[in-house]
């Protein structure tokens, strides 16, 4: 019975402090996050490493996002880290001034609407991954670090799609 009680109160810990489960309810990251896609966010990734360009993380609405107020948390993949500048021109992305490799992106996506800016300290750009209907920093502009909930680490439902993500 002991060891019930225990795992219970040690399952739900980690529940509640280190992992979370969230519903992707629009279609802002397709092709990588479907809506109904349910994923699970590590809430205490970046307290052992920093952000890393390419993650997909869970977050806050930032406060400058008036598109649905009813909408908490957003998921967005990392473009543009602290000290980077961001911009687009004939359809692509560019960091620091080079092309970003989007291997996650179907071929022929087109990106727009980045206008050249650096990203200040603890702030970071964050676009979804289906440009063409994605609310995100070319709306909202950077986000706070301060923000984030954790980082997407696996995306188990349906369990067809089931994906671990590095």
């Amino acid at each position: 019975m002991l060891i019930l009680l225990v795992a219970l109160v040690f399952g739900f810990a980690i529940r509640s402090f280190v992992f979370q489960s969230f519903f992707i309810p629009s279609g802002s990251m397709i092709p990588t996050l479907q809506v109904g896609n349910r994923v699970l966010v590590n809430e205490l990734a970046y307290d052992f490493h920093p952000v890393h360009r390419g993650d997909i993380i869970v977050f806050k609405t930032p406060p400058n996002d008036s598109f649905n107020p009813a909408i908490k948390d957003l998921v967005k993949r990392v473009i543009g880290l602290p000290g980077d500048t961001v911009s687009s021109a004939n359809g692509k992305l560019y960091v620091n001034g080079i092309p970003l490799s989007e291997p996650y992106l179907p071929p022929g996506t087109v990106t727009s609407g980045v206008s050249l800016q650096k990203i200040p300290p603890g702030e970071l750009w964050v676009m979804g991954d289906n440009r063409g209907d994605s609310e995100d920093s070319r709306f909202f502009g950077p986000i706070s670090e301060k923000l984030i909930v954790g980082r997407v680490v696996l995306r188990y439902w349906p369990l067809s799609s089931f994906k671990v993500f590095g």
